[in-house]
């Protein structure tokens, strides 16, 4: 029997990581292969997609934004809605940690999922403890 594939919850440092092709653009890649292969699962809150389609439209334009929608919409990563579980899960994590409220609903889908986050996100150490994290080089 095969084991569960690994599951991963990305956050806007990632894919703005990719996008950019930054430091960490080559992991975010790699798990992209994997996903597709069916070796991973890869994931993300609706929030955090967000996230990055606000920070790119205030940097480069709606135009540039939307195509951005686009690539994220056709990458092989399930896109979770915020429920009302995952919201509530979110303002626990976020009364109780120091970090934004979009990580919080990262956090809050990590620990449902039992998945590892991929991040390069400083702030995120905050939470280290209650999560697995895959550091991104920087």
């Amino acid at each position: 029997m095969n084991p569960e594939p690994t599951i991963f919850v990305l956050d806007s440092f990632a894919l703005m990581a990719y996008l950019g092709d930054e430091p960490g653009c080559e992991r975010i890649e790699q798990v992209f292969e994997n996903a597709n292969d069916g070796l991973c699962r890869l994931l993300l809150c609706t929030i955090n997609l967000g996230e990055v389609l606000y920070m790119t439209e205030r940097h480069r334009g709606l135009v540039k934004a939307q195509q951005v929608q686009g690539l994220i919409e056709s990458l092989p990563i399930d896109l979770v809605d915020a429920s009302r579980n995952l919201v509530l899960d979110a303002a626990h994590i976020k009364a109780n940690h120091v970090l934004s409220y979009a990580d919080a609903f990262l956090v809050a889908l990590a620990q449902r999922e039992g998945a590892v986050v991929l991040t390069g996100d400083p702030e995120l150490q905050a939470v280290g403890k209650i999560i697995n994290i895959e550091w991104l080089p920087k």
